[in-house]
């Protein structure tokens, strides 16, 4: 989302980051020269949140209103109610919506509902949206940035021995994303490739049965739990494989970073991942659930230096098809239709404005 309104400004589009006070995004916004108004919602349907959201959106001057996460959704749905402003919602996972009125009402609101792959899509679909007010924008990521790999006495600390095979999955310790089929995994390729060492970067409430995992497996000397980071780019980069062992996945925006740094990539066939990773192309891709396999397919990236040097080359140009650029071109051309050609509840015809000048509003509020 800061990609995103970075680049808007760049083109000359006003946005405004909803935000609350605090939070790295919010710093990171005005480092970049952003507008940032800071909000605090105890709850999605916070009324003071939503009356104090509707201030900003008129005395702002804001023309179209894009929440980025589910709660932001409701929050928007709420304070443009009865404003002629459009609502423009992104969804980034590959869940159901749920079955309850108020998901109905607030997705029913929106001009338009961003899908992060064609899987996701289909899924909104499957819900009852109509594909019309869908539209498929995979997220980008910056592939004019060099990121350099962790350097060695890093990867000392976190118990890589030099020179040791690494594999790298970042990825939250929650149930869709399968930490423990990548645990799994592990044992499987390390019974090929004995002197590998995996690192699993992130936290999350399965953190306990995954530690429980590994001491299982006997794998404490060779997968180590870095938990939260703030340098996963840096540890990617410094990796032989990249791993994303889901059992749900929107898209697997991590995947993204790993094309761009020319990884080799062993991943499941969750969501939207095959519209990332190109099967024997430029990943090796497994079925979900299905641990041996990928671990295989670990070992085989691993074991063979000229199949991952093929996979990483080809995953380097996949990246492009990727950048914030073709985001952006992706998003504005969804502003420009929903302000052109109104929305729930909204008399097209009242309202006709020039993309040029139009400004718009990233919401990223999350209700604690």
């Amino acid at each position: 989302m800061l990609w995103l309104a970075k680049e808007l400004a760049r083109r000359g589009h006003g946005s405004l980051i909803a935000a609350r006070a605090g939070e790295p995004l919010a710093a990171r916004a005005r480092d970049a020269g952003l507008k940032v108004a800071e909000c605090a919602p105890a709850f999605e349907a916070d009324p003071r949140a939503v009356l104090a959201f509707r201030r900003l959106i008129a005395e702002s001057g804001v023309e179209i209103v894009h929440a980025h996460t589910a709660h932001a959704v409701g929050l928007g749905a709420l304070a443009t109610l009865g404003l002629e402003v459009p609502l423009v919602a992104s969804r980034r996972v590959d869940f159901h919506l749920r079955r309850n009125f108020g998901t109905r009402w607030k997705y029913g609101r929106a001009a338009a509902i961003l899908a992060i792959s064609r899987a996701v899509a289909e899924i909104l679909e499957s819900d009852g949206i109509e594909r019309e007010r869908i539209a498929v924008v995979p997220d980008g990521t910056d592939i004019h940035r060099h990121i350099a790999p962790a350097p060695r006495e890093v990867l000392a600390s976190l118990g890589i021995p030099a020179g040791a095979p690494l594999v790298i999955q970042v990825a939250q310790l929650v149930g869709h994303k399968d930490p423990l089929n990548f645990v799994r995994a592990i044992a499987a390729a390390r019974r090929r490739v004995p002197v590998l060492h995996a690192l699993l970067v992130g936290d999350g409430p399965l953190r306990i049965e995954v530690g429980a995992a590994v001491q299982e497996l006997e794998l404490q000397d060779t997968l180590h739990l870095a938990g939260y980071r703030q340098d996963a780019d840096t540890l990617l980069a410094a990796a032989n494989v990249v791993v994303l062992s889901s059992r749900e996945e929107g898209m697997g925006s991590v995947l993204l970073d790993a094309l761009l740094l020319g990884k080799a990539i062993a991943a499941t066939r969750a969501g939207g991942i095959p519209e990332v990773v190109d099967d024997a192309a430029t990943g090796l891709l497994a079925p979900v659930g299905d641990p041996e396999t990928l671990g295989r397919h670990i070992a085989a990236l691993v074991a063979d230096s000229t199949l991952a040097a093929r996979l990483g080359r080809a995953a380097r140009l996949r990246a492009n098809d990727f950048s914030v650029e073709r985001m952006t071109d992706r998003t504005l051309a969804v502003y420009e239709r929903v302000a052109t050609r109104g929305f729930p509840g909204r008399d097209a015809t009242k309202r006709r404005t020039d993309a040029a000048t139009r400004t718009s509003s990233a919401s990223s509020i999350r209700a604690p």
